[in-house]
């Protein structure tokens, strides 16, 4: 039998998905009833097909079992952790990167005063987490020493640390430790927990929320011709296998974001598919985060209008994501997607 899974689909926002949830029209996402659906989408590795919500009960037995348990996921609200509100979509996690070589913004903000002053801009501007790295891993990127990474971030840390909640970007172990014994609320591991072997037994040992990216290969070759049979549904697999060889390492908590890691290891064709598909990850059961902020797809699909900073295409982005009920977005410039957010929110509710 052929495995199939479930992408929720035709969402509804605002004060019509209200209006549709109270007349019992659509299913709220994870119970939020200002984004909801009423359309889902059956795939598998060979077809794919949509139908609405009150046709579930037609589709055959087999195919209704593992639609309803997907559902269920669906259905599920979702617990807040991290400063994070999950019944408010969507979630602003402010990047800040303290290296001297990141993709967009290297050497902008790596000394401690103008670390310290845009750490405080992006939480001030509506970031509910503000995502600290100190290596970068944009494509071509090699790994730096520990102590160096440490250097970098530890200068910001002990500053805002008090005052501003705060996720680490890391891939080491180490970093982990040293961030979370200072009061960080979230890892996020950009080689999907894999690039350092005892990243697992810090997570188990501590207890602490973290983000499960998905990355093929590592900065340094993730772009040399990437490939999937299906990129959609491999990520999909990715995450259930790391889900269950999680809970095998004794972490039961639920406090995990899945991102399905745009522009790692996937050129354009990859990156449009996740995006426009993206709700599929919604039946797994945890909150989703999408970076898309600044990235090269952007460039890819404008064209001649491509900019430096990329606000209209991550602005762009940014809303049909938060529509998909994406809960997090990992961005650069809060402020102006804030504004949008909120210029968006207000016309939908007029």
């Amino acid at each position: 039998m052929p495995r199939y899974y479930t992408r929720v689909c035709n969402f509804y926002y605002g004060k019509e998905s209200k209006n549709l949830v109270k007349k019992k029209k659509s299913i709220p996402l994870h119970q939020v009833k200002e984004i909801s659906f009423d359309q889902i989408e059956v795939l598998t590795r060979k077809s794919k097909k949509k139908i609405f919500i009150h046709q579930i009960k037609n589709l055959p037995q087999k195919v209704k079992k593992q639609v309803d348990i997907d559902i269920k996921k669906i259905k599920s609200k979702k617990k807040n952790f991290s400063n994070f509100n999950f019944q408010n979509i969507p979630n602003i996690l402010g990047v800040l990167n303290l290296t001297p070589d990141s993709f967009s913004d290297g050497g902008k903000f790596n000394t401690k005063k103008k670390g310290i002053e845009q750490a405080f801009n992006l939480f001030y501007s509506g970031a509910k987490l503000i995502d600290i790295g100190g290596e970068s891993t944009k494509p071509g990127s090699k790994k730096i020493e520990e102590n160096l990474e440490w250097s970098r971030i530890n200068k910001i840390l002990k500053s805002v640390i008090k005052k501003i909640p705060i996720s680490l970007d890391t891939r080491k172990s180490n970093i982990m430790k040293r961030g979370i014994k200072q009061g960080v609320k979230l890892i996020n591991d950009v080689s999907g927990l894999n690039f350092d072997s005892e990243t697992l037994n810090v997570l188990t040992k501590y207890k602490i929320p973290f983000v499960i990216q998905h990355s093929q290969g590592t900065p340094e070759n993730m772009q040399k011709n990437p490939s999937y049979k299906n990129e959609l549904l491999d990520i999909y697999d990715f995450f259930e296998e790391k889900i269950k060889l999680i809970r095998s390492k004794g972490i039961k908590h639920n406090n995990i974001i899945l991102d399905p890691g745009i522009g790692f290891g996937k050129n354009l064709k990859h990156n449009m598919t996740l995006i426009h598909n993206i709700s599929i990850f919604h039946s797994l059961g945890f909150p989703i985060l999408v970076g898309n902020s600044r990235k090269s797809f952007v460039k890819k699909l404008s064209g001649k209008n491509d900019s430096k900073l990329r606000i209209g295409g991550t602005m762009a982005s940014s809303i049909y994501l938060m529509m998909q009920g994406i809960q997090v977005l990992r961005i650069h410039d809060v402020n102006e997607i804030m504004q949008g957010i909120k210029v968006f929110r207000k016309i939908m509710n007029n």
